[in-house]
C-alpha cells in the first residue's frame, strides 16, 4: 500500500487514475482547485483537498502529513486555442506551478513523480509515427509549456535524487467501463466528446476543420487511446519507479490512427443515427497525421492495451454522456477523517478550513 498525491484528481484523467489507485489498495489524496474539475468525479474513498497545486506551503503540508510516496501530476490547462490567446496563463499554470510542485516534493523527500505530458511537443510531426527521440517542435504555448516542464524535470533529476516518468499522451478518449467517471470538463474540445454531445442533442452540429488533408478521406488523422489503457500505463510507470527505475519519457498511443470522418461514423453507428456536421477550413497548425510510435512503452514497461478498439472507446464515451451526473455516487460522509486534514485547505465543499 502506497500513499499517492493525485493533482487534478477531479478532472477527466486524474479521476480515472484515482479510481485505479484505490482499486489496487493505495491511499489517495486528491488536490484540485475545481477551476475545471468536477467535485463529484472524485472517488468517494479518496481524501479530497480543494486547493491550488501552486500553493507550495499547502502542498508541502500534504506531502508531509499524508506521508506521500509519489505524486501523479495531472493538474494543468489543456485547450490549445486558449493557450494561443493566453500564453502567459499557460506558462504560469503548466510550467511555473509544476516547477513549484517538484520543488515541494524535493523539499519533503518525495522522489517519485509522474508527469502528464502531451504529443503536442512534436508539433506538426514528420508524417510518420512519432518516436520519443524525434525532434520536438511544439507550435503552440500549450505544447511548449509541457515541453519546458519536461526539461525542468530532466534537470532536476540530474541535480537531485528525483525519479520521474513523463507520459506523452496522444488523443485520450472514452470513459471508465464501470461508469464511475468520464469526460465532464466544461467546454471540452476533444472530438469524441463533442461528437457524443452532438449525437445526444439534435440542435447541435459538429465542426469538421479541414477536408483537404492528404489523408484517406481528406480529414485529419489522430491516434485515439482509451483512458483506461492510459491509466494502466501510469500504474506501470509507478511500479517502474518503485523498483528504482530510471527517469523515462514515453509515448501513450496505439500506433494507428483514425480520421475525423471515421470517428464520426463510429459515433453515428453507436448512437443509431447520423450526426449533423458542417465543414470549415483547416485550423492553422493542424497536422494531417499525428500517430504514436508506442514500441518503447511496450518494451520497457510491458504495457499491453486492453481497450484498443475505436468502437469500445466511442461506446464508453457515449454511455458516459448519456448518464453523466447520475453515475457518480454521492461523496461519503467522512467528517471524522476530513476534520483531521482540515488545516490543509477546503477539504470538502461543506467543511471549511480551520481559522
Amino acid at each position: 500500500m502506497a500513499s499517492i498525491l493525485v493533482t487534478g484528481g477531479a478532472g477527466y484523467i486524474g479521476s480515472h487514475m484515482t479510481h485505479a489507485l484505490l482499486d489496487r489498495g493505495d491511499n489517495v489524496v486528491v488536490l484540485d482547485n475545481l477551476s475545471t474539475g468536477v467535485r463529484d468525479l472524485v472517488a468517494p474513498d479518496a481524501t479530497f483537498v480543494q486547493g491550488d497545486v501552486g500553493d507550495e506551503g499547502l502542498v508541502r503540508r500534504i506531502l508531509r502529513d499524508a506521508r506521500i510516496d509519489a505524486v501523479a501530476h495531472f493538474a494543468g490547462s489543456v485547450v490549445v486555442p486558449e493557450s494561443v490567446a493566453h500564453p502567459l496563463r499557460y506558462y504560469a499554470n503548466n510550467t511555473a506551478k509544476s516547477c513549484a510542485l517538484v520543488d515541494a516534493c524535493l523539499s519533503e523527500g518525495v522522489r517519485h513523480f509522474l508527469f502528464s505530458s502531451t504529443a503536442a511537443v512534436y508539433g506538426l510531426g514528420e508524417g510518420k509515427p512519432a518516436r520519443e527521440d524525434a525532434q520536438t517542435q511544439p507550435i503552440n504555448p500549450y505544447g511548449r509549456s509541457k515541453l519546458v516542464t519536461e526539461w525542468a524535470l530532466a534537470d532536476a533529476a540530474l541535480a537531485h535524487d528525483l525519479r520521474y516518468v513523463a507520459l506523452r499522451y496522444f488523443n485520450v478518449a472514452g470513459a471508465d467501463p464501470e461508469g464511475r467517471t468520464g469526460q465532464s470538463t466544461p467546454r471540452a474540445t476533444h472530438l469524441i466528446k463533442r461528437a457524443c454531445e452532438v449525437a445526444l442533442n439534435p440542435e447541435l452540429e459538429l465542426d469538421i476543420f479541414g477536408t483537404d488533408f492528404p489523408t484517406i478521406d481528406g480529414t485529419g488523422v489522430r491516434d485515439y487511446i482509451h483512458v483506461s489503457d492510459l491509466i494502466a500505463a501510469h500504474i506501470l510507470a509507478l511500479d517502474h519507479l518503485d523498483r528504482g527505475g530510471e527517469p523515462k519519457i514515453l509515448n501513450c498511443g496505439y500506433g494507428r490512427g483514425f480520421s475525423v470522418r471515421q470517428v464520426i461514423d463510429a459515433v453515428s453507428a453507436a448512437a443509431g443515427h447520423e450526426l449533423r456536421v458542417c465543414t470549415s477550413p483547416r485550423r492553422p497548425g493542424d497536422p494531417a497525421h499525428l500517430i504514436a510510435d508506442a514500441s518503447r512503452i511496450k518494451a520497457e514497461l510491458g504495457w499491453t492495451p486492453r481497450h484498443d478498439s475505436l468502437d469500445e472507446i466511442v461506446q464508453t464515451a457515449l454511455a458516459w454522456e448519456q448518464t453523466k451526473g447520475r453515475v457518480c455516487p454521492p461523496a461519503k460522509s467522512r467528517s471524522r477523517t476530513e476534520a483531521a486534514w482540515n488545516g490543509w485547505g477546503t477539504v470538502s465543499q461543506d467543511i471549511q478550513p480551520a481559522p
